[in-house]
């Protein structure tokens, strides 16, 4: 069963939470985990998509937009439609960052979601929490100090 984790920020900006979300992402790829950020838009992918390659000046974490040539030979994809090709070579992970929860988020071993102070950001991820734990599904929360 899909386990869930969310990491709960004091921050309430936007930028903090995508900030937040590469260093996860380096993280959880840093673990052996094939890694899909699901975006809430085609906006949101680009500006990740950049952030990965700007977050910290020795971090390298190959990356690609799910879709172009790239997205085949690297671990760590970005997308906001469709879900990544099921992997067989490395359990899979989902970062979570659009507002609902996608339809086909349990064929993922682990889906992280970061909760900022920012209004729809909490309302939306407590909704998402609720769905979460009415499913069944094992919900963690983390409380990130500032």
């Amino acid at each position: 069963m899909t386990q869930v984790d969310f990491y709960i920020l004091p921050d309430t900006t936007l930028e903090a939470r995508l900030d937040f979300a590469c260093r996860l992402a380096e993280t959880i790829a840093g673990k052996g985990y094939r890694l899909h950020l699901h975006a809430e838009d085609e906006a949101m992918a680009s500006d990740l998509d950049e952030r990965l390659w700007t977050f910290r000046p020795e971090a390298y974490l190959p990356h690609a937009l799910l879709g172009s040539e790239m997205a085949e030979g690297v671990a760590v994809t970005i997308g906001w439609e469709q879900p990544p090709e099921p992997s067989a070579e490395a359990p899979m992970a989902l970062l979570n960052l659009d507002p609902g929860i996608p339809e086909w988020f349990s064929r993922f071993e682990r889906v992280a979601e970061i909760i900022n102070q920012h209004q729809q950001v909490l309302v939306a991820k407590r909704e998402c929490w609720q769905t979460y734990k009415q499913r069944g599904y094992p919900v963690k929360a983390h409380q990130l100090k500032g």
